[in-house]
């Protein structure tokens, strides 16, 4: 099930793709109740080092990833989910 949204192809909602254009290093076609957003999230120039525990620590407790309600619609969400 190929979505067209924008002139961008998704798989399907809420699966996170690299972005080809527009600076960001990832882009997502999120859905939630109801609402259709794209958001592009990430910085393209910049490796994240996920692999290290203290920059993953220290990244999830600046960005507040572990805080209740955050919102699909949000790049905040998609940068939490991605580390």
């Amino acid at each position: 099930m190929a979505i067209t949204y924008r002139g961008e192809r998704f798989s399907g909602y809420n699966k996170p793709k690299r972005s080809k254009k527009g600076g960001k290093k990832s882009v997502v076609l999120a859905r939630e109740k109801g609402k259709v957003k794209m958001i592009r999230f990430g910085d393209a120039n910049m490796k994240i080092k996920k692999n290290i525990p203290s920059r993953r620590k220290s990244f999830r407790a600046r960005h507040g990833c572990d805080k209740e309600g955050l919102s699909k619609l949000s790049a905040r969400y998609w940068s939490c989910k991605a580390w």
